[in-house]
C-alpha cells in the first residue's frame, strides 16, 4: 500500500462513518465534486445531524476515504453492497486511508488471527499504544484524552464490523472475508491486508 505512513489523531472526529460513506459513495461513483456533494448534503440534510456544522469536514473524511481506496469496484459495493459486505469494504478504506488503522487491524487483530488467540482485551489495545508512542514523536505529544477517545473508536469499530459482539466482549469473532473485498484487496495488491480480516495465503 502506498502510505506516507504518517499517523494522525483524525479518528477522534471522523469515526466509522458508515451510514456517511455510502451516501458520499454514490455522489462519488455519479463524479460529483466534494463542493457539489456538501452542498447536497447540507441541502437536503442527508447525515441528519442536528446542525450543518460538521457535515463539510466529514464529507470530505469519506471522500478522502473513497480516495484511499482506489479501486472503482469495492467504491461501487461500498455504495450497493449489502451492510455487511459494505461494513467490511469500509474498514478496509479506513485502513488505507489512516496508517494508524491498518498498523492495528494488521499488527494486532491479524496477528491475532495468524496466532489462533482469539482473547482480545484494553491490555491489547493498550499495549499497541504504548509501542506507537515510544517508537512516534508525534503520537507520544498526543493527549490521554486524545488516545482514550481512539481507543473507543477502535473498539467500536469492531463492533461495527463483526469482529468483537459489544464493549465488554473478550473474545474475537472468526470473521470471514467477503468474496468482494478479497477481490479488491487482491486487485490493489495489499495483500499484507488479509490477515486482518482472519484470511491466511
Amino acid at each position: 500500500m502506498d502510505q506516507t505512513h504518517s499517523y494522525n489523531g483524525s479518528l477522534t472526529a471522523e469515526q466509522f462513518l458508515f451510514y456517511e460513506i455510502r451516501i458520499a459513495a454514490k455522489f462519488y461513483i455519479e463524479g460529483i465534486t466534494i463542493e457539489e456533494a456538501v452542498e447536497k448534503i447540507k441541502k437536503d440534510n442527508l447525515f441528519q445531524y442536528p446542525t450543518e456544522r460538521q457535515v463539510s469536514r466529514l464529507a470530505r473524511a469519506c471522500y478522502k476515504r473513497l480516495d484511499a481506496l482506489g479501486n472503482e469496484q469495492l467504491i461501487h459495493e461500498l455504495a450497493f453492497a449489502p451492510t455487511e459486505i459494505a461494513k467490511q469494504i469500509n474498514l478496509y478504506a479506513m485502513m488505507r486511508y489512516n496508517w494508524l488503522v491498518w498498523e492495528f487491524m494488521i499488527g494486532v487483530i491479524g496477528e491475532k488471527y495468524r496466532n489462533q488467540d482469539f482473547s482480545f482485551s484494553r491490555k491489547d489495545i493498550n499495549a499497541f499504544f504504548t509501542r506507537l508512542q515510544a517508537q512516534d514523536d508525534s503520537v507520544n505529544a498526543w493527549s490521554e484524552n486524545t488516545i482514550s477517545k481512539i481507543k473507543s473508536v477502535l473498539i467500536r469499530v469492531l463492533i461495527e464490523t463483526g469482529y468483537l459482539d459489544n464493549l465488554r466482549d473478550t473474545t474475537l469473532n472468526p470473521v470471514l472475508l467477503c468474496e468482494e473485498l478479497e477481490d479488491g484487496i487482491k486487485t490493489n495488491n495489499d495483500f499484507d491486508a488479509l490477515p486482518a480480516f482472519n484470511y491466511f495465503r
